[in-house]
């Protein structure tokens, strides 16, 4: 039997952007990778987590390994092995949408059985390195879309977080 999906929840990525006088083409200067990250989790977590996200942070890569740096709105897994979609995420550099974590097997790192999808956001330098993620978790299969890679991405961008070469990459869905 086929797995039914319903439509993702819209998320209105655009009025957060405008609300916070941030764009993509105006990048706002990084002078503390870490305040930004924090700044990204609170401007998506205040404006569209209440909108069927169940988590959101951002985790670092470390050696073999990635590091939560940052989260709303509980505490997650950290460290983390490279074999889950964070890891994915940061080897392939693509924006990953899995939308039934189920499928993934040996591949997902279940932080919270609850979550059945999830959104894996690269951030990417100039050169197209990544050496962090932004991960985004649902409690709702098919929660996340291409509108969600691309809005998230939009976010990363504008706070400098990320190359707007990411805003090129099509987002790959698991």
């Amino acid at each position: 039997m086929d797995l039914l999906l319903k439509a993702p929840i819209y998320r209105d990525y655009a009025a957060l952007l405008s609300r916070h006088d941030l764009s993509p083409e105006r990048p706002a200067p990084t002078r503390d990778r870490g305040e930004s990250m924090r700044r990204a989790i609170d401007l998506l977590w205040g404006g569209v987590g209440s909108l069927g996200i169940s988590w959101i942070g951002f985790y670092v890569l470390e050696g073999d390994s990635m590091v939560l740096v940052c989260r709303e709105p509980k505490p997650a897994c950290s460290p983390i092995g490279l074999h889950g979609m964070c890891g994915r995420g940061v080897r392939e550099a693509h924006p990953l949408i899995i939308a039934d974590v189920r499928t993934l097997g040996e591949n997902y790192v279940a932080c919270d059985p609850r979550d059945q999808s999830e959104l894996v956001i690269p951030l990417l330098d100039d050169a197209g390195r990544c050496d962090a993620v932004l991960d985004a978790d649902s409690y709702e299969v098919g929660a996340f879309d291409e509108h969600d890679a691309f809005g998230m991405s939009k976010v990363l961008v504008s706070l400098g977080l990320a190359s707007p070469h990411l805003l090129t990459r099509m987002p790959l869905r698991l």
